[in-house]
């Protein structure tokens, strides 16, 4: 009998990653991208706090998988986020990393060649080149905080955070969120309930320490102050101060195609003076639908969710311009 009966028993390999700091010395952060990302943040703030009476719409594919399609996408965003600013903020949704109930694909960062190739560091370097192409094109990004490490290598590139429906309970996704740098919204469970992103709310905004990575790669403790800025994000349920509201799966009856309805009737409450939706979320991509991942990658159709369905972009467009219209019309 020796050590190796008893430590890491299930483990095949270990791979030694690329230090946060390495990262971020290859791939640096220019002068724009940080005015994106802190005009990003602060505004997401001033929205939650109703200093800013515009509605956040975050809105993208429902998961990254190819980089081209997303700054192609992006590049649209852009020009119709500038079109509707007096009255909507716009953020893209920039999912790399996907929970699952039980298997399946996890993510660009995990699995950035769909060929379940694991290929993390690869993973990690292409979707901080997107996040920064994003944030140089002024286009401030959301993201869903999936892995305690992963923050370290591109978190400050993020202007919103969420916390899950699946990892919404856990002890590790609130510690972390009470020491994340930009507003956090915490989903409500899948089976609906919204008590349990009420308590991880409160448990962010609260101090912590936990383990995790520094800079250089080191394991360390954190001991954080607590996230001011959490609130609701809600797949379907009822209403509270300062949410944003899914327009997919729960609230749409995992129908994609009746995102558009859901948005449109949030709007009608604001419009007629609900004062706790500050935010819609809407996933979209090039194309409408989904597909499966093939086996031979080049099979893969562009523009295309390789996760939930989406919101093609013509039809997302529609949405948001009819939206900011009947939005304008109301408030004038």
């Amino acid at each position: 009998m020796d050590l190796k009966d008893v430590i890491n028993v299930n483990v095949e390999e270990g791979k030694v990653l690329i230090t946060p700091e390495n990262i971020k010395a290859l791939l640096p952060m220019s002068e724009v991208a940080l005015d994106t990302v802190i005009s990003g943040r602060n505004t997401v703030k001033r929205v939650i706090t109703r200093q800013d009476k515009r509605l956040m719409v975050i809105v993208g594919p429902c998961s990254i998988h190819d980089p081209r399609a997303a700054l192609d996408y992006a590049t649209r965003l852009k020009r119709l986020a500038d079109e509707v600013s007096d009255h909507l903020f716009i953020v893209m949704r920039v999912y790399f990393e996907k929970p699952r109930t039980t298997v399946g694909w996890k993510g660009l960062i995990n699995d950035p060649f769909l060929n379940n190739s694991f290929e993390v560091e690869d993973g990690l370097k292409i979707a901080r080149k997107l996040l920064l192409a994003l944030a140089e094109l002024g286009l401030p990004t959301g993201t869903e905080a999936l892995d305690p490490i992963t923050p370290q290598y591109l978190s400050e590139l993020i202007s919103w955070a969420a916390i899950g429906a699946r990892t919404v309970e856990s002890q590790t996704h609130r510690e972390m969120a009470s020491g994340l740098s930009m507003p956090v919204g915490f989903k409500n469970g899948t089976d609906g309930n919204i008590q349990t992103a009420i308590d991880a709310m409160k448990s962010a905004l609260s101090p912590h320490n936990f383990l995790g990575i520094n800079q250089q790669g080191q394991i360390c403790t954190f001991k954080t102050r607590g996230n001011p800025y959490g609130h609701l994000v809600l797949r379907g349920g009822g209403l509270r101060k300062a949410i944003v509201v899914d327009c997919s799966h729960g609230n749409s009856n995992k129908d994609h195609t009746r995102q558009p309805e859901v948005f449109a009737d949030c709007l009608r409450q604001v419009a007629d003076g609900n004062q706790s939706i500050i935010g819609l979320m809407i996933e979209s991509n090039l194309n409408a639908g989904n597909q499966s991942i093939p086996e031979t990658i080049t099979d893969l159709r562009y523009g295309i969710s390789v996760t939930d369905k989406c919101l093609d972009w013509e039809t997302t467009e529609a949405t948001i311009r009819n939206g900011h219209r009947a939005l304008k019309a109301a408030l004038a």
